[in-house]
């Protein structure tokens, strides 16, 4: 049963992760003024692989373990705002936009590793590294959006 459990959770951050292959950075996002220590281009899917599976090891570990109920809807709750950031980043190219759903997404995965910690200690642990990563992501999105005022307060007009 765990595995079936696994696959599922998975699938679910498959779908969050296509995002990436949907809306993906481009030359907006490459002529954007970003810091030094912006991690390089080949980090994000050798780390997003990584957090995928430790999340679908948590969510199939949870959804195995009694008294769920908070933890498999944080569980939702996380995996819908990680798949909604790149759109409205990248997509939509709203920093600000992004700012307050990394802030959200944040929020939810810290609540997470409480409650998570609280019904099975591993499948706390396992959202730490998440926890840790979505930290430099806001760190990120915050400082693109402190060295671009002006595309922060104008993004581009999407064309349709």
């Amino acid at each position: 049963m765990f595995w079936i459990l696994f696959l599922i959770f998975l699938g679910a951050c498959f779908a969050a992760g296509t995002t990436g292959a949907i809306f993906p950075p481009g030359p907006w996002y490459r002529d954007l003024d970003k810091p030094t220590w912006t991690p390089p281009d080949w980090a994000f899917p050798v780390v997003w692989t990584t957090l995928y599976i430790f999340l679908s090891i948590a969510g199939a570990r949870l959804a195995l373990s009694d008294g769920n109920g908070m933890a498999m809807a944080l569980w939702a709750l996380q995996i819908a705002l990680n798949g909604l950031w790149t759109p409205v980043f990248f997509g939509l190219k709203r920093i600000r936009g992004g700012m307050l759903v990394l802030s959200l997404l944040w929020l939810s995965v810290a609540a997470s590793v409480y409650v998570f910690w609280g019904v099975d200690w591993i499948a706390g642990l396992l959202f730490i590294p998440y926890l840790l990563w979505v930290s430099v992501a806001g760190a990120l999105n915050l400082s693109v959006w402190r060295r671009n005022p002006d595309v922060a307060a104008n993004p581009p007009v999407q064309s349709r």
